[in-house]
């Protein structure tokens, strides 16, 4: 999730990030939206902690600096997941071992309520964070169940715990992410895969709001948002991934974890 109307300044400036050598070791980690935000920090600390990146995104540009000093384990692939073909490449990118998928790519909507909501906005927020999610999932599971192991973080939004942080559309869909993780969890929890989702409040990724925005829907939205406790970097939410994302999460399983600095409290 990004900046949303009235949100506060910066949460926890001070924060330093603390690397975990070769947490990721041997590892082969998909991540999508890896060019920028939530997905650049992640694969950043990722490579950092000794794991091989396969980064997916429509532009992959904003990984050059990353890649000239990973490039022996930072492939980037540059794909839109809403395109069913595109899944194909990916797993051939990872050499069809997938250790962890981060499923971060998403978009956000225009604030819209029901009474305003477009289909073509209502269908381009499904298709990238539902469906492209969907589909690249189901492609990699047999890869985990065939090793026996496997851990699966989506980025689901407060959005999709509650009706108060966005548009319908955006919160219809971090909604179904939600279903999809503890629905898997259920489903593979005997056969080593592990599914559990991030929510995040609001982070500072630089995603400017749309120009189509939903006058009655930022005013409603703006008086809730202006109890927020402030923007996250995107590199805190990066720590909650990878920390889920990797073994250390041994004995989590279909948890959805809010991470917003006390969002969800208030």
């Amino acid at each position: 999730m990004t900046e949303n109307p009235a949100m506060p300044t910066m949460l926890n400036p001070e924060w330093e990030e603390r690397i975990v050598p070769e947490r990721f070791a041997g590892q082969t980690v998909i991540v999508t939206g890896a060019g920028a935000g939530i997905g650049l920090a992640t694969t950043s600390r990722i490579l950092r902690e000794g794991g091989r990146v396969i980064a997916v995104d429509l532009n992959t540009d904003g990984l050059g600096d990353l890649y000239r000093e990973f490039s022996e384990s930072l492939v980037l692939v540059t794909a839109d997941l809403t395109d069913p073909d595109a899944i194909p490449d990916i797993l051939s990118a990872a050499d069809n071992r997938v250790d962890a998928l981060v499923n971060n790519a998403g978009v956000m909507d225009n604030f819209a309520p029901l009474h305003e909501v477009t289909d073509e906005t209502w269908q381009r927020v499904f298709a990238v964070n539902v469906d492209g999610m969907m589909r690249l999932t189901r492609a990699v599971i047999p890869l985990m169940l065939d090793a026996g192991h496997g851990s699966v973080v989506n980025l689901t939004s407060e959005a999709g715990l509650r009706g108060s942080a966005a548009g319908v559309a955006y919160t219809a869909s971090k909604h179904a992410v939600v279903g999809l993780t503890v629905s898997s969890a259920f489903m593979y929890a005997t056969q080593g895969i592990r599914f559990n989702a991030v929510a995040p409040g609001g982070v500072a990724t630089g995603i400017k709001l749309p120009a189509d925005m939903s006058e009655s829907g930022a005013v409603r939205l703006g008086a809730v948002n202006a109890n927020m406790p402030g923007l996250a970097q995107a590199a805190h939410l990066a720590a909650s991934i990878t920390f889920l994302a990797s073994k250390d999460s041994v004995n989590i399983n279909g948890a959805i974890l809010p991470s917003d600095g006390g969002w969800s409290a208030v």
